[in-house]
């Protein structure tokens, strides 16, 4: 920028921050809930209202649904506002959503403590319009690059600003005990880790994505290496990349093999195939049927029903 101005040459500064879902880009980018522009001047606003004129007035070829004209976009909102505000509101939106995944997983550490059910919990919390049913979903804490990597950077930023943002790092630190906690299940059960092998079914930080940064799995993964266990691991899209990463781990082609001959599974991404998998067959071939659900996707009585010791998160 100051090169650009040494050299009088003309130019406007804008924030323009996205909010796309990883692995929902296609989907996300011409269905937005909010377009947010933060500008200078009214040359910049106009600019960027060009560009996104055919998304909000619905006029394009939609990727999605057929048709020029696409009713999802129907309630599309365009702020526009100042680039600090612009900027804020992106660091403010994940960090609230973080906020929301570490709110309902210590409430699942309550509902351990008390006998109650984190599911209808979520359930009754989540239909008050106000609060809204999305990211409260309790299990092993959320990874990825976004919401860990944006937490840290608004961590700093407001330190830098001379504001202790106590209930960020608190959500922040309410994640990292999510791994703790799923390590805590294993030992009530096994004892030890130490040459146990344990089966983890999922690798990615979440479903429909190859994305492992900062994924809960694999931080499961370097603890039990620690501890001295023996590590399995399946992932249907991510195992190139864990592959490279991390070594150690003995990965398999399938589900299947994952759980031959382990003494405890650990369900760490809610993959869709996961629900459907022959759980008899699993059983059989496991040297103890005892499983950690750590995103609460299978159904307790059902997995009980099939013999498994089951626990999950907060159920």
């Amino acid at each position: 920028m100051n090169i650009h101005r040494s050299k009088n040459i003309d130019f406007d500064v804008a924030s323009n921050p996205e909010f796309l879902r990883e692995g929902q880009a296609v989907c996300d980018f011409p269905h937005p809930d909010r377009i947010v522009i933060g500008v200078q001047n009214e040359k910049a606003e106009n600019l960027l209202r060009e560009i996104y004129e055919p998304i909000i007035n619905c006029n394009f070829n939609c990727p999605i649904h057929s048709g020029n004209s696409c009713s999802e976009n129907e309630l599309v909102r365009l702020i526009v506002t100042d680039i600090n505000s612009a900027e804020l509101i992106k660091h403010a939106s994940n960090s609230f959503l973080a906020m929301k995944i570490s709110f309902i997983n210590a409430i699942a550490d309550i509902c351990e403590m008390t006998g109650a059910n984190v599911r209808d919990v979520a359930h009754g919390i989540g239909l008050d319009k106000r609060i809204g049913r999305d990211f409260l979903r309790a299990g092993i804490g959320f990874g990825g690059f976004c919401l860990p990597k944006d937490i840290q950077s608004f961590i700093k930023i407001t330190k830098r600003l001379g504001y202790d943002f106590k209930l960020l790092r608190e959500v922040e630190k309410i994640n990292e005990q999510r791994i703790v906690k799923v390590i805590e299940k294993l030992k009530r059960k096994l004892s030890t880790l130490k040459g146990k092998t344990i089966g983890l079914l999922g690798l990615s930080f979440k479903p429909d994505t190859d994305d492992i940064r900062f994924s809960p799995a694999l931080k499961i993964a370097q603890f039990l290496l620690k501890q001295g266990a023996i590590v399995k691991g399946y992932d249907p899209e991510a195992m190139g990349k864990a592959e490279k990463e991390f070594t150690e781990v003995l990965y398999c082609k399938n589900a299947y093999q994952t759980a031959e001959k382990t003494e405890a599974l650990i369900i760490c991404t809610e993959w869709e195939e996961f629900k459907n998998l022959d759980w008899k067959q699993i059983k059989s071939i496991m040297i103890y049927p005892f499983i950690v659900d750590g995103r609460n996707m299978l159904i307790k009585e059902q997995m009980i029903k099939v013999g498994f010791e089951y626990v999950g998160i907060g159920i």
